[in-house]
């Protein structure tokens, strides 16, 4: 309840700046929660607090910025490499709430493709970032599946987004990228 009145308060918002500024082009969406471990011990709410946050935000996300969104835009939604392969026990939530990414990304392409708008999704694998370390407790096991053996940067990440951000990216739609050092080789 208190995240769908946040959602309003800023659609309020964004109505006025969209009269000031003319619209919205290009919507990078990064949202994620990770609960992790056996299936047994799962709080009972741990179901909808993670699609909660991986799910429902990027989708209200997505769904707002859409109607400001004239022809052109673009929504990139970033996800997680462990939507295709979970390499350990534990990950359940997480697995399935980035998989549903997918699903999301490819509805949203044929919703908005009349208006020429793409939509389309990077999983990423391991990454080195404030929560993700790469010389972190977790960082040799995040390596392991990997061809690459070393998490990736954010400008790689972001470099992968500005392929699929200009107009020259206008035909790609639906599709996923996966920038994972080979984890799903």
């Amino acid at each position: 309840m208190i995240y769908e009145q946040r959602i309003l308060r800023r659609s309020k918002l964004r109505r006025t700046r969209r009269g000031s500024f003319g619209g919205l082009d290009i919507l990078v969406s990064v949202a994620g929660t990770a609960i992790l471990g056996a299936l047994e011990t799962y709080a009972d709410d741990a179901f909808d607090r993670s699609f909660a946050l991986n799910v429902k935000a990027p989708f209200l996300t997505a769904k707002r910025a859409a109607s400001l969104m004239t022809k052109g835009g673009r929504i990139i939604t970033i996800g997680s490499i462990v939507a295709d392969r979970m390499p350990g026990a534990g990950g359940t939530l997480y697995a399935a709430s980035k998989a549903a990414l997918g699903g999301m990304t490819r509805g949203l392409a044929r919703d908005l493709g009349p208006r020429e708008v793409t939509a389309n999704l990077v999983q990423s694998g391991p990454i080195d970032t404030e929560r993700n370390p790469a010389d972190g407790p977790n960082a040799a096991l995040n390596r392991t599946p990997l061809a690459i053996p070393r998490h990736g940067t954010a400008d790689e990440v972001a470099s992968l987004v500005a392929y699929l951000a200009p107009p020259e990216a206008g035909f790609v739609t639906g599709s996923t990228y996966n920038i994972d050092g080979g984890w799903s080789a």
